[in-house]
This record gives structure tokens, C-alpha cells and sequence, in this order.
């Protein structure tokens, strides 16, 4: 069987969704939800100025991305009225964002002189372990972490001080659990607070030029204007929102999480030169059957067709898979990810033996672990049982005999390179 011939996403079904929402979405479908709630650019630029008292949203490069992106998700996203009302809450948070990031810059230009040294990137496909790594890591005292409040609120920049009591922490906790309340199963799947650290495209939002937009929409005119464009000015911003958020609370070195930066790694480490990275590896027919379920999920919030665009083609099918990790392999080879600044950790590794797995990564890139660091680490795996907000039900090893064998045949470059084991 060609593993081409198994698409999950026809194998995917939503659960039902709350009585409130399938309600206030039945109700939409006789308004006019667009003049209702509106997603025009005049509108929400309108809107943003007015909550902020602002008016200069930066360089004007920004604005073909968001028209690009706004008139994709108007016209392809297929909205539902509770996913109209979240989109619209959604994008006035990140022109809000875009307009006082510019306007502290503006009040303070020494934020510029901030330095970003030796960040440490997590990477790896995604349901890979990246985010349990993630926080396990964050509890060492020399990784500064971007926790989803400040992601989504960072003007005025966070203070040491005031940095666990900040009164945006419950504001963003109210917004981000929003979609769990929409779709009650997504607690299952994806850990969701006000304070917990969040991965990269968190903060990208603001700069409309981001994968982040095709995770959360079925907008494909949008992915090709996308990939057409020079990702070098997001990670611009990147740095920008980084240098920001250190300014006033600063440590050693930036902790970061980012599967979406696989395809465009050479560009990290051109924007940050000193960068390490620490690659996740998991038998990809497992981390793709579940990321199916976590995408349809994300797509449901807002829309009742999720699979409308064919998004993701590049992770959901094999091919794509297979050529990602070529690459990267490729990159490694040839030095364009140099030696020294990389670690591999086996998912399954990092289960059986957790601190073995994250001492070996600190040794690969040249990290030291204090024992209060080690202490810290090992209380947190220890006090966060698996499956706290229920078990994520996903279908493993493919929806078709022989498809899940074919994959891994496939994938057989990746999986001996790094001896990533089969979890079939």
C-alpha cells in the first residue's frame, strides 16, 4: 500500500460539542454575523486605536500580510458565529499588542541594546514531548520562559517583582481557557493557564506573517502568499519581542519552544547565530495520528467544516514528513546546524529515565545543571501525573491495514539516524 493512499483526516471525527455553543452557532446561521462581527481591516484597526489610545502600529510591512490574512479568513475559514467572535476578540489582542510593543520602543529605544545570548530552542514534531520537556526545563533558574500572559498581554514589560502576582496572568487565563469551554476535550489534549510557558508562534501572532494562522484556520490562499515571503522578518520581531521581555526580568538564557521553526531553521540561526537546539524524536506514525486530533480539534473551535483546505498536507502526510527530516538530517551533515549547538532526545529515552534524557541534552549543547536545578526538575515530572485532565483518545498506528507498516518503511532514514524506536 503507497502511504500516500492514508489521509487521517477522513478518519477524524469532532465530539459533540456543549449544548450553549451549538445553540449560540444554530442561532448565527440566521444573522448577519459579518456586520455583526466584524473582521474588516478598517474596523479592527479602528478598534485597536481606540482601546489604546495609539496610532502607530510600526513599519508598514505588516499590513499586506494582515490584509492577505483577513480577507483568507473571511472568505475560506468558513466561520461559525462562536468562531467569529473569538477570531475577532483574537486579532484585536495582537494589533493591540503590535501598537504598545511599538510605542515602548518609541518611549524607551535603549530596549534595542538588549542582548539575546546562547537562546535554547526545543524542537521536534509535534506531540513529540516538546511541551512536557518544555516546562521540565523551565524550572532551572537560568532559563527565562515566555509564559502565555505576557505572550499575549507585554506592555508594560514584566517585572521581576511583580512577575508571579501580575494581574494579566488571570485576564489571559480567562481568554485562553475559552476554547476549552468550547470544546471540553481539548483539556485532554493540551495544558492551558494563564502562567504556563507557551512556544514561540504564541508570540508571533501579532507579526500576521506566522504558521500560527494555518493551525487555527482553514486558509490555504494564505499559506501560499506565506511561503512566498521572507520568514526572516518574523523572527526580526522574534528578537524584537524577546529583547522586550528581558528588558526589566532577565536571566541567563532564553528557554524556547518551537516545532513549527523546523522548516525554517537555517533562518533562526541566522537571527540567532549562538542558538541551541534540542530536537525531540518520536515514531512519527504516532505523533501524526495524535496531531490529527489535536488540529481537528483547534479547526472545530471556529469552523463545522475543519478539514475544508487540506491544511497541513506537509505534516499530516508522509511525504512531507519524509522530506522534513531529510532535510534537517542534510543540515546537520553539512554544518548548516553546527555541531556543538544540537542535542537528540528519544522521547521514549526521556520517559524510561527523564533526567538521564535531559542531562544528556545539557552535555550536547554545553549546558551546566545545578543540583538545585536537578532538584527542582525532578519535583516537577514527579508531581505532574500523566493525564490529569483525562486521556486523550486518539486512534495509533494508522486507520488502514498496512498503512502505519508503510510509513515507517517510509520514514526508515529518520528512524535509524536517530533510533527513534517503533511504537507499533
Amino acid at each position: 500500500m503507497s502511504p500516500r493512499a492514508y489521509d487521517r483526516r477522513t478518519d477524524w471525527k469532532p465530539a459533540p460539542r456543549p449544548e450553549w455553543v451549538a445553540r449560540l452557532n444554530e442561532e448565527g446561521e440566521w444573522l448577519n454575523i459579518r456586520s455583526i462581527v466584524p473582521l474588516d481591516e478598517e474596523s479592527l484597526l479602528a478598534e485597536a486605536r481606540r482601546n489604546t489610545g495609539l496610532d502607530d502600529f510600526g513599519d508598514d510591512r505588516w499590513r499586506d500580510h494582515f490584509r492577505v490574512l483577513i480577507d483568507a479568513i473571511e472568505n475560506e475559514a468558513k466561520l461559525n458565529f462562536a468562531g467569529r467572535i473569538l477570531t475577532r476578540s483574537d486579532l484585536l489582542i495582537y494589533l493591540e499588542a503590535r501598537l504598545r510593543i511599538t510605542d515602548c520602543y518609541k518611549q524607551h529605544p535603549e530596549i534595542e541594546d538588549e542582548v539575546i545570548t546562547e537562546p535554547v530552542f526545543i524542537v521536534g514534531s509535534g506531540r513529540s514531548g516538546t511541551t512536557i520537556f518544555h516546562e521540565a526545563l523551565s524550572q532551572d533558574e537560568q532559563f527565562r520562559v515566555v509564559k502565555r500572559w505576557e505572550a499575549m498581554f507585554p506592555c508594560p514589560p514584566p517585572e521581576e517583582a511583580t512577575y508571579e502576582t501580575d494581574p494579566r496572568i488571570e485576564k489571559a487565563h480567562r481568554l485562553i481557557t475559552l476554547p476549552e469551554r468550547i470544546a471540553p476535550e481539548w483539556k485532554t489534549m493540551h495544558a492551558q493557564a494563564g502562567d504556563l510557558p507557551v512556544e514561540c508562534i504564541e508570540f508571533l501572532y501579532l507579526t500576521f506573517l506566522s504558521e500560527v494562522y494555518y493551525c487555527a484556520f482553514q486558509i490555504p490562499s494564505y499559506v501560499g502568499y506565506f511561503r512566498k515571503q521572507d520568514i526572516r522578518e518574523t523572527f526580526a520581531w522574534h528578537e524584537r519581542i524577546l529583547k522586550l521581555l528581558q528588558w526589566k526580568y532577565k536571566k541567563p538564557h532564553w528557554l524556547l519552544k518551537g516545532p513549527t521553526h523546523m522548516p525554517v531553521l537555517p533562518q533562526l540561526l541566522e537571527t540567532y547565530p549562538d542558538a541551541k537546539l534540542i530536537f525531540m524524536h518520536r515514531d512519527q506514525v504516532t505523533t501524526t495520528d495524535s496531531v490529527v486530533s489535536v488540529q481537528g480539534t483547534i479547526y472545530w473551535w471556529r469552523t463545522d467544516d475543519p478539514w475544508s483546505g487540506n491544511m497541513l498536507d506537509d505534516i499530516m502526510m508522509v511525504e512531507g514528513r519524509v522530506k522534513m527530516w531529510d532535510r534537517i538530517i542534510r543540515w546537520m551533515e553539512e554544518g548548516t546546524i553546527p555541531k556543538g549547538q544540537y542535542a537528540n532526545v528519544i522521547y521514549q529515552d526521556f520517559c524510561e529515565d527523564p533526567m538521564k534524557a535531559i542531562r544528556g541534552a545539557y552535555e550536547a549543547i554545553g549546558l551546566s545543571m545545578s543540583a538545585d536545578a536537578a532538584g527542582k526538575i525532578e519535583t516537577y515530572l514527579r508531581n505532574k501525573p500523566k493525564g490529569v485532565f483525562g486521556k486523550h483518545h486518539y486512534k495509533t498506528g494508522g486507520g488502514e491495514p498496512g498503512a502505519a507498516d508503510a510509513e515507517r518503511k517510509a520514514l526508515a532514514r529518520y528512524m535509524e539516524y536517530f533510533g527513534v524506536p517503533s511504537e507499533g
